[in-house]
């Protein structure tokens, strides 16, 4: 419990505690509860999302809404993490010099470009998969951004710094713990799709590609950070809702 504690503590806005010591133990035990955190907040998300189609907004303006709240309810971290990457990707430059134009603390112009594209891209699946009547697809999305985030800790990919958040989380989970986050997940793509390979497949496309990031970014980095993991969940959560909307 102590571990989904500091996970909601760290991944969303509810006043929650966890440990009042936080070391690489509780690190692993909270990234390994991240995607309890991803059903909880796409329930909320696929509820949400219902309400305003079900009241009569535009299914593409509920989308954007419905995203917009994503991004309050997890403190807008996940996305300042997707613009810092893409920033960091974008310049040039050493390992060093890309992540202090990552810590400068503004948004570039790739990184504003990256949010466009990204938080539009998702809000207008999501507005699609409303109008389809496929809230769960949006629920399914959103937890496969949090199953991300396991294997991009796993075991072979070391932190960028020897402080931060990554330093506490990077290299503490096993493949099997992604992999067993993964089989529910994929279980629940395949019920709430039809034909029902296409969930399992789109699940499947979208955690590869975020895997493959996730490594460029650690060699372009020189390790893991955590503006790293919130690009790698915003870009899966995108991803899964394109796919899922076709």
């Amino acid at each position: 419990m102590t571990g989904v504690l500091l996970a909601f503590s760290w991944l969303t806005v509810l006043p929650l505690r966890g440990p009042d010591t936080v070391d690489r133990a509780a690190g692993r035990r909270a990234i390994r509860a991240a995607p309890v955190t991803g059903i909880a907040l796409g329930a909320l998300a696929g509820g949400l999302l219902w309400v305003l189609v079900s009241a009569g907004l535009d299914p593409a303006l509920a989308g954007l809404v419905t995203v917009g709240a994503h991004a309050l309810a997890t403190r807008g971290m996940h996305v300042d993490g997707l613009s810092d990457t893409v920033d960091g990707l974008g310049c040039y430059g050493p390992p060093e010099r890309a992540r202090a134009v990552m810590h400068s603390g503004g948004a570039g112009p790739f990184g504003v470009c990256a949010l466009v594209i990204c938080l539009g891209a998702q809000g207008l699946a999501f507005g699609s998969l409303a109008a389809a009547g496929q809230f769960a697809c949006v629920a399914v999305a959103v937890a496969a951004g949090r199953v991300a985030v396991v294997y991009a800790c796993r075991r072979g990919i070391p932190a960028s710094s020897t402080e931060g958040f990554g330093a506490l989380v990077a290299e503490t989970q096993s493949p099997w713990t992604g992999l067993a986050w993964t089989v529910p997940l994929v279980a629940a793509a395949a019920w709430c799709t039809a034909p029902w390979w296409q969930g399992p497949v789109v699940v499947a496309v979208a955690l590869t590609l975020t895997t493959l990031l996730v490594a460029h970014c650690v060699r372009r980095f020189a390790g893991l950070n955590g503006d790293v993991l919130g690009a790698a969940l915003e870009i899966t959560v995108t991803v899964s809702a394109i796919g899922l909307a076709f």
